[in-house]
């Protein structure tokens, strides 16, 4: 915990520095939501196919989910939301060709969450 899932378009390979990104969203995560450094896990999914309304050409998607154990306030949640949102403006920066569209989520992880980690 947590579980940081980031779904973006393919579009933004390059011009999404994804290990800045994740260093710095960690480093939100231990600040606003109390977690734990290790803790924190990051995924990042690319996506080849991106549609936006009725447009396959000029536009790219970035959505990021935020799983939590339960027991964060509604405020801690939108402080993270809007945390992610501007780490977003600073590491994805499409060219002038590339209209982005950013997303986050921060939702609490299903009581019947469990892990293991193999050492």
């Amino acid at each position: 915990m947590p579980q940081i899932t980031v779904e973006y378009s393919a579009e933004l390979a390059d011009d999404f520095d994804r290990p800045a990104f994740a260093r710095a969203l960690h480093e939100a995560v231990v600040e606003i939501a109390a977690a734990r450094p290790p803790a924190c896990k990051t995924q990042f999914r690319r996506s080849e196919d991106t549609v936006v309304g009725p447009d396959t050409e000029g536009h790219a998607v970035v959505h990021v989910t935020l799983g939590l154990l339960a027991g964060r306030t509604e405020e801690t949640k939108a402080r993270l939301t809007e945390a992610v949102l501007e780490l977003l403006r600073q590491y994805a920066k499409p060219g002038d060709d590339l209209a982005l569209h950013a997303s986050a989520e921060v939702r609490d992880l299903d009581p019947s969450y469990r892990k293991f980690e193999s050492e």
